[in-house]
């Protein structure tokens, strides 16, 4: 079964950085798509961040592009985003997303796809504030 958990959430002044990580145990594959997601009072889930495990493939929403930066550690089976320069646009609750098919993170369009995703962690809370 898989797992992911998500932390690193945490206040951040505008314009800082900040690092969330998601733990990922369960998956026997080699290759698996992952991605950042987010949702943020009133406004609808947004994914912002994917990659392709395996052959680190990356994707970004323009929302983010050149700010924020997915990575994965294989030997820790852990996933980040690191984010800089974070604005209060930016506050919102970060999910850890996990897919076996490749579709979903070979292009952009599975960062439009929420429902598409199988594997959700809990969260991590992130608040921007000036």
């Amino acid at each position: 079964r898989v797992r992911l958990v998500e932390s690193g959430g945490a206040s951040v002044e505008t314009g800082g950085s900040l690092r969330l990580s998601c733990g990922v145990s369960g998956y026997t594959e080699s290759r698996y798509c992952m991605a950042w997601f987010r949702l943020a009072p009133g406004k609808e889930r947004e994914g912002i961040a994917s990659i392709y495990i395996g052959a680190s493939n990356t994707n970004y929403a323009d929302s983010v592009k050149g700010r924020f930066t997915i990575s994965q550690d294989n030997a820790s089976d852990t996933l980040y985003l690191h984010m800089n320069k974070v604005k209060a646009d930016d506050t919102a609750k970060y999910y850890c997303v996990a897919d076996t098919r490749a579709h979903l993170c070979l292009g952009e369009s599975g960062l439009r796809a929420w429902t598409s995703w199988t594997y959700w962690g809990q969260g991590t809370e992130v608040t921007v504030s000036s």
